[in-house]
Order: C-alpha cells, then structure tokens, then sequence
C-alpha cells in the first residue's frame, strides 16, 4: 500500500470535519465540540465545522492546517498540525464568532481547560487526526506524522507535542512507536464526569 501525504485544500473540507468530530469525540458519546456548539446533532455539528475550517481567521481549526494521507488515490486520514504562538485560543474565539458563535463556550468546556496544558511558543503541535478503519496501519499514521515533523523542522520547531485522552491506549501506543514520550498528564473528577475519561495526557518527541 503505498502512501502519499498532500496538504489538505478546500475540496477536503467535509473529510477534515469529520475528522474534527470524530477526533475530538474519540470513540464517546460527547466531545469538545459538542460543547462548543452545544449541540450533539451530527449533522448540525458537522456544518458548523465545515464553516469553521473555512473562516477568513486561521484558527488550529482552519482547513490549511492539515495534511491528507491518500493510498492508491484515495482518502486514507489526515492529521492537523500548528504554531500554537500563531493559532491562540483567542484567534479560535474569532474564528468562531465570524460563524457566529460568541464566548459563552468558555463555560461548558471547563472541565476540559482545567485538563488542558500549557504550550510554549517554541512548539509545534499535532491534533485531529482521523484514520479510515480501512487504512488503518503504522504505516498511514508514519507517513502523516513524518510530513508534519518535516514542516515543523522547515518552520525551525525542535519540539513536536500532542495531546491525548488518558485511556485512549491505541493512539498511545502509536505515538509511542513512532518516538513520542509521555510528557505529563492531568487528571480530573470534572472531567471523568463530561467525559467518562480520567483526563488529557501529553506526549512529545524532540526533533
């Protein structure tokens, strides 16, 4: 099966929202985003992300962050990758009071801020990534992380960082193989009650 990775245009808008809500949601019932746009309709949700990733504002969320893995000419999975010093939370805020969405979102995502780490200008960030089951193999996941890892080492990064919820042992396991380490977690009863989950793990591998 061979792999090429492309970075991801507007034609790629409904997989790359997809891949935000399903990533976000990691096998739960409830996600991030679910909070943010406070609501668990599927296809509401969905909208909303495809007009997010398209925003004039570039947020973390912002489509030309991405990359797509394709194998033999199809879809395989994509991963997001960022400059956290760029795309802020205050820049996502903008992105998504241009859809229409104020601040309020802020209150029912507590539980997951209180589990969220600190990232420093000095690091590149991976996040989102969704795989079809049918192109599941190290191979795909390699590919997508090593096209990240060479765009973060062009933008002059040294640290590659990504975050993870605890329990989630398959995606673990992945990063680990492919040279992540285990930074730190965070761990909350606020967060296992929203999201049956114990908190947010952080891996990071130094280029």
């Amino acid at each position: 099966m061979a792999i090429t990775v492309r970075k991801a245009s507007e034609v790629d808008i409904d997989f790359i929202a997809q891949a935000l809500l399903e990533s976000s949601r990691g096998g739960k019932k409830i996600g991030l985003f679910d909070l943010v746009f406070n609501t668990s309709d599927n296809e509401t949700l969905l909208a909303n992300l495809k007009r997010l990733a398209l925003t004039s504002t570039k947020s973390y969320c912002h489509f030309s962050n991405f990359f797509i893995a394709l194998s033999d000419g199809m879809i395989a999975g994509t991963i997001c990758g960022y400059e956290p010093r760029i795309a802020t939370h205050e820049i996502f805020s903008k992105a998504l009071e241009e859809i229409g969405f104020d601040e309020t979102y802020h209150e029912r995502i507590a539980a997951y801020l209180l589990c969220e780490g600190e990232v420093d200008n000095k690091t590149f960030v991976l996040d989102f990534m969704l795989i079809k089951p049918e192109f599941k193999s190290l191979d795909v996941f390699k590919e997508l992380i090593g096209k990240s890892m060479l765009t973060a080492r062009l933008k002059g990064y040294r640290k590659v960082q990504t975050a993870i919820e605890i329990g989630s042992v398959e995606n673990e396991m992945i990063y680990k193989k492919l040279g992540f380490e285990v930074m730190d977690e965070k761990r909350s009863e606020y967060y296992r009650e929203q999201f049956d989950r114990p908190g947010i793990m952080r891996l990071q591998m130094i280029l």
